[in-house]
């Protein structure tokens, strides 16, 4: 699908209207020039950033956060403890993380609009402070299933780093079919894509891994954003680099239970 904006409404639509749209929390990426790969990201993403969307756990069921620290206002405890065990899984120096809900951040939504359902064990949104800026960390699992019904039939199978059409190449596309069976992607985005949406995203590393089941965990690291509701100045780099993010993708603790 071209239209990434389209694709983000069709993968929020099983939850009827969000009280919050994904076009308002990540309009600039929903715009993205780079087709099925931020299609494939986005999608995954619009889980976490439009809130009141219920995905198919993928063992046992779903895992569901009724009320989710995520969507509570930066400086809210995380009784989780979401934030801790991310942190722990980042390498020395990643900066502080807190659980946050772009809804909230950007929108302006309540912890109630925004309101979470989430199927991986660290999926979420996370905000890492670094050097004086901040960025952000966002995970979305997505069930096989729901990757079919969001972005056609073997969605997962694109191979992200080769170029069709009149895409423009990405960057530092890499891709690595590891020895389980899954296929590990991982690129960088420069946000500069010349739309003058707000509000102005900052470049990014952004990783899909595609499990043998064909579930997909998405990634992004993002250096922040500015414009009305910034947290504060984009860090200098992501805050996890992609070679980190790809490692990080593929780490046990984000993974659902066999």
């Amino acid at each position: 699908m071209n239209d990434v904006r389209e694709l983000l409404e069709r993968a929020v639509a099983p939850a009827g209207n969000p009280v919050v749209s994904t076009e308002a929390v990540y309009a600039r990426a929903a715009r993205v020039r780079f087709g099925r790969r931020a299609a494939v990201s986005a999608a995954a993403l619009a889980v976490v950033a439009a809130g009141a969307v219920t995905l198919p756990g993928i063992a046992g069921g779903e895992q569901r956060e009724e009320t989710s620290v995520a969507a509570a206002p930066v400086g809210q405890v995380d009784r989780s403890g979401k934030a801790d065990r991310l942190a722990a899984l980042l390498p020395s120096g990643a900066g502080s993380v807190e659980r946050v809900s772009l809804a909230v951040l950007i929108k302006g939504a309540t912890p109630e609009q925004a309101r979470t359902t989430y199927t991986g064990p660290l999926d979420g949104e996370y905000l890492v402070r670094k050097g004086g800026g901040v960025g952000y960390l966002l995970l979305s699992l997505m069930d096989h299933t729901a990757v079919s019904k969001k972005l056609g039939s073997g969605a997962e199978l694109d191979n992200l780093c080769e170029t069709r059409g009149n895409e423009p190449p990405v960057t530092d596309c890499v891709r690595e079919e590891r020895p389980d069976g899954s296929v590990l992607t991982t690129w960088s985005d420069s946000m500069d894509h010349g739309d003058g949406d707000t509000p102005d995203w900052g470049r990014e590393a952004v990783g899909r891994l595609v499990l043998e089941d064909g579930s997909v965990l998405a990634a992004r690291s993002s250096t922040g954003y500015l414009g009305e509701r910034s947290q504060g100045p984009l860090l200098e780099a992501p805050p996890v680099s992609q070679e980190e993010l790809g490692d990080l993708l593929t780490r046990p603790e984000v993974l659902p239970e066999k």
